[in-house]
């Protein structure tokens, strides 16, 4: 067992408890960060997952690598053509949301991407050949050189996806945001737990929906969610629980019909995704006794169909302080991206033949993104 499983006053390990509703899945918290958490340390995180004895799978071994070479990708996974160049421009938040794989929130001012890494940034994103720029966070709007990013990105013909918390945009000084990003047909991608306020609240903390829904209204204003492919809306969800999210089609369908009807929103397209067992959603977890249990429905669910269309395949992830790696996940996990003659890959040594050359780093939170239809920042991928 791992050094932070949780068990009864006798030692005996707890049981997976059943989720009855949306407010047994994780609540609003505080970052790890903040608390000087064991799992601050990525290393903890992998070790705890590490420790479970996962049985399921193609191999029965629990190990990512083993089953990829059980199906076909005994050489592990490789690149596809780079098409995404996502930046992670900071982990400073207005919200602190217990799914959250970046620990981010309102502490954590000090990881901020600084105009010199911007600007590397963009001399790479030249040499790239990406055809999107994919900005997350943190809420990515807080960083000081946003909205220069964008321009220049605008300036180069690029397709834009704005990470949006939606919260952000009811604050003061955000709400000019969605008629600024229609005038640069940026794609606004926002994070919505559920379409009913309980599910939201539950996992964001009181009143989030009430400004989640404000937000959304603001966009519809602004001509999103309308079938403009200049103002695209796409609402990303989570399950607020542990589980696996539904056929991310029939989601749509549903949400698109309880939005028009209890609020008169619209939007364009849903993304459903797997919440990773890594950083805060982990703890969550760890503190339920229920991250084996997890685990092994992610294992058992394993789909060689989704390999194709993984995320870490055709997308670059860049770090608030510049350093590459293959994915997000593994960003937040510092497992940097394994690439030809470069020690500690950054951004400002970019080379595309190298970083073509590469072999994708994968440990076990990978099934996640494996599992059922498939998890990635594009939603189900098969």
């Amino acid at each position: 067992m791992s050094d932070f499983s949780l068990s009864s006053g006798d030692g005996a390990a707890l049981a997976l408890p059943i989720l009855e509703t949306v407010q047994d899945g994780p609540k609003r918290t505080t970052s790890l960060h903040a608390r000087r958490a064991p799992l601050t340390a990525p290393a903890a995180q992998l070790h705890a997952l590490d420790a479970l004895a996962l049985t399921d799978g193609p191999t029965g071994t629990g190990s990512f690598e083993a089953d990829l070479a059980a199906v076909g990708w005994g050489d592990g996974l490789r690149p596809a053509p780079l098409e995404i160049f996502q930046i992670n421009v900071g982990k400073l938040c207005n919200m602190t949301c217990r799914h959250c794989h970046v620990d981010a929130g309102p502490d954590r001012v000090d990881e901020n991407m600084d105009r010199e890494t911007v600007e590397a940034c963009l001399r790479a994103i030249d040499a790239s050949g990406a055809h999107t720029v994919d900005l997350t966070g943190g809420a990515p709007e807080l960083n000081p050189h946003f909205a220069y990013l964008v321009d220049e990105c605008v300036a180069r013909g690029l397709h834009i996806i704005d990470r949006c918390n939606l919260t952000i945009l009811t604050t003061r000084r955000y709400r000019h945001l969605p008629a600024w990003f229609a005038e640069r047909s940026v794609e606004v991608a926002c994070s919505l737990p559920h379409y009913r306020q309980l599910g939201t609240d539950a996992q964001r903390g009181d009143g989030t929906y009430a400004k989640s829904i404000e937000a959304l209204q603001a966009l519809n204003a602004a001509g999103y969610g309308q079938g403009d492919p200049k103002r695209v809306l796409t609402l990303v969800t989570n399950p607020v629980g542990a589980f696996l999210p539904g056929n991310q089609a029939s989601l749509e369908t549903e949400w698109k019909a309880a939005l028009a009807r209890n609020h008169g929103v619209a939007f364009d397209r849903l993304f459903a995704l797997t919440n990773l067992p890594i950083s805060r959603y982990l703890e969550w977890q760890l503190e339920k006794g229920m991250v084996e249990a997890y685990m092994e429905r992610l294992v058992s669910a394993f789909n060689p169909a989704t390999l194709d269309g993984l995320m870490c395949r055709n997308t670059i992830s860049v770090s608030w302080d510049g350093r590459l790696f293959d994915c997000d996940f593994n960003q937040q996990l510092e497992i940097e991206a394994v690439v030809p003659a470069m020690t500690r890959p950054h951004v400002r040594d970019f080379d595309l033949a190298a970083w073509q050359a590469r072999r994708i780093a994968t440990a076990r939170h990978c099934y996640g993104c494996t599992a059922g239809s498939g998890s990635s920042c594009g939603g189900a991928t098969v």
